[in-house]
């Protein structure tokens, strides 16, 4: 534990090296409003949370950055996320109006916002789809001899199969075979749905078996993972080799989606430099949340950047998106 005037000060070395990425010099700090210490006192300070592991002068004479356990303290000593500024929530606001069409473009669309509103690399998992629960099914004939079988999902998820019939089938018929197939369908998931009644017609039933056998055969996806603003990381680090072992980590996505988990499944929604166990993010921090719909867990949203990442404002912002985004899938 830092006492009060340690912890003042690693809070404006921290705010001022985020700001600039310029080490941080005692007579800097001692000018913060509220320190009214002189600066030799200051220098004293930054000598011990040097010496604690806080912070690391770079070059003899140069002013101290944060380490890790810097930025740790001062993201866990954060009361709130920051705001977000308003023109930034108002950037959130209109997207979400606007957003439309199917699941898997909105998702790729929100990476894009989130990075575009952070100026970091986004990245958004979509829900898994084996555990979503059907929420409705339709048939909806296409040709004499061709129908469609629409599935809404409770992720959000519409999953459409197209019909080749052995003979025609009218629409009445088809809205027969929509009515039953959702009658028993709806509730379960695509992963266990069980083995639906008879309906007493054997042509209804050829057709209920073969629109369930289209849903249910279709090989389930593994997670979807979109990434937006990757170029952004080129940006944000001078070494070469950093930003290629970045962009390699972000094209493996089951690596990412493991990433992302990790960090929720350690209760923690900011995970900086070697928290991640990860060799080439050794330089980088990521903000996480999850985002639900009709009240459960569905998929995951995060930025990543620099351990020198404007955290109160990536926070503000992941978390301001993730809840958009889960209410617009579960609005529909």
């Amino acid at each position: 534990m830092l006492d009060d005037r340690k912890a003042a000060i690693l809070r404006a070395v921290v705010s001022e090296y985020i700001e600039t990425a310029q080490p941080v010099g005692s007579q800097h700090v001692a000018r913060q409003p509220g320190l009214a210490v002189s600066p030799a006192t200051v220098r004293n300070e930054m000598a011990v949370l040097e010496r604690d592991g806080y912070l690391v002068q770079p070059h003899t004479s140069a002013g101290r950055i944060p380490t890790d356990k810097g930025y740790r303290f001062f993201v866990d000593h954060l009361s709130a996320p920051g705001p977000l500024d308003p023109a930034k929530r108002q950037q959130v606001r209109d997207f979400f109006k606007a957003a439309h069409g199917e699941i898997e473009r909105m998702l790729a669309d929100t990476s894009r916002l989130l990075a575009n509103v952070t100026d970091y690399a986004a990245v958004v998992v979509g829900p898994p789809h084996e555990a979503a629960h059907i929420r409705s099914v339709q048939l909806v004939g296409l040709a004499p001899k061709v129908a469609l079988v629409v599935a809404v999902l409770s992720n959000g998820v519409v999953e459409k199969r197209t019909l080749e019939l052995t003979e025609e089938a009218g629409e009445e018929r088809l809205a027969a075979v929509g009515r039953h197939v959702s009658a028993h369908l709806v509730g379960r998931t695509l992963a266990e749905p069980g083995t639906p009644p008879s309906s007493g017609d054997d042509a209804t039933d050829a057709l209920v078996s073969q629109a369930l056998s289209s849903l249910i055969e279709h090989e389930v996806e593994s997670d979807s993972v979109f990434v937006g603003g990757a170029s952004r990381m080129a940006r944000a680090f001078d070494a070469v080799d950093t930003v290629r072992g970045i962009l390699g980590i972000l094209e493996e996505q089951f690596v990412v989606v493991g990433l992302l988990q990790d960090v929720l499944d350690r209760g923690l929604s900011v995970a900086i430099g070697a928290e991640h166990g990860l060799e080439p993010l050794s330089e980088c921090a990521v903000v996480v949340a999850p985002y639900e719909v009709e009240g459960e867990r569905a998929g995951t949203i995060g930025v990543l950047g620099p351990t020198r990442m404007n955290y109160p404002e990536a926070m503000a912002a992941v978390a301001v998106v993730s809840q958009r985004l889960g209410r617009h899938l579960s609005e529909g």
